[in-house]
């Protein structure tokens, strides 16, 4: 199978995984906070990578030749997750997936500095149509700028870096040893900022369920990813996560009864056009 086309499968379990997240997160943000929310998160990762790795026989991979990489990716990450987790409970699913959309861009444009990947003029065509499209979305008013907004627009920047430094950890680190560090790193981070003021929150009987999948489908959204990431170039793999938004935009209707705009499938249209314009370029030019 071309490795651009595995590259989109991979990326739909992670949308998948990703959706699935935003409904458990707003299903628990009235008991717990962010950092709580990523600190149970975080450990219940590490039960799932550990007992993988062990099973599989891949535990023995993990090393700690590129700490500094592996801490400088789970911190921009923690950032982004902690962002995104108070966004999706303060304005609507599909207004955070637009802005949260930018993210390939950022990709696009710095992969070039960051992983010497050569930008194409496609891959900028591609960019600027999604851009627009996610304008069309999300049609920010600066006079009606709220904290939310913020968080989701900020969130792009942090997870766009996370994907930059995945791509250079796939080049030598296995998908067990980025996971473990990854789990390991951000359970860290949660006890830190979640214990600060010593009152850690622990999940109802109700939020537990909720919580374990937040856990389960981060992972699997962050396993996808780094499967996709590790056979195809950045620059290609993010934009498929445009196919997010008009996912999270039913979900928003059907169990939030938030409002869906005409404007919402209009600006998807274009996201749907930039995506498939640079998976067939990417296609065609991959060809041996």
């Amino acid at each position: 199978m071309n490795n651009v086309v595995a590259a989109a499968a991979w990326m739909i379990g992670a949308i998948t995984s990703f959706t699935l997240m935003a409904i458990a997160g707003r299903s628990v943000s009235a008991e717990l906070d962010t950092f709580e929310i990523m600190l149970f998160r975080s450990l219940t990762g590490i039960v799932i990578v550990v007992g993988v790795a062990l099973s599989a026989g891949t535990f023995s991979q993990v090393n700690r030749n590129r700490l500094s990489l592996h801490g400088a990716r789970n911190i921009f990450h923690f950032a982004g997750q902690n962002l995104w987790f108070y966004a999706i409970t303060v304005i609507p699913l599909a207004q955070v997936f637009a802005l949260e959309f930018t993210t390939p861009i950022w990709v696009i444009l710095l992969s070039p500095l960051l992983l010497k990947e050569r930008i194409t003029s496609v891959g900028l065509l591609c960019a600027g149509i999604g851009f627009i499209g996610i304008l069309i979305v999300a049609r920010p008013d600066p006079a009606n700028i709220s904290w939310g907004l913020i968080a989701a627009a900020s969130c792009a920047v942090f997870f766009a870096l996370t994907a930059i430094l995945t791509r250079k950890l796939t080049q030598t680190e296995t998908i067990t040893t980025i996971l473990f560090y990854l789990t390991v790193m951000q359970a860290v981070f949660g006890l830190i900022c979640a214990g600060y003021d010593g009152d850690i929150a622990l999940p109802s009987l109700a939020a537990l369920p909720w919580v374990i999948l937040i856990g389960c489908a981060g992972l699997l959204a962050h396993f996808c990813l780094t499967k996709a990431l590790s056979i195809a170039p950045a620059s290609i793999v993010m934009p498929i996560d445009f196919v997010r938004l008009p996912t999270i935009a039913i979900v928003g209707v059907v169990l939030y009864q938030e409002p869906l705009e005409i404007w919402v499938f209009v600006g998807a249209a274009l996201i749907f056009a930039a995506n498939y314009l640079n998976i067939s370029y990417a296609v065609r030019t991959t060809k041996p």
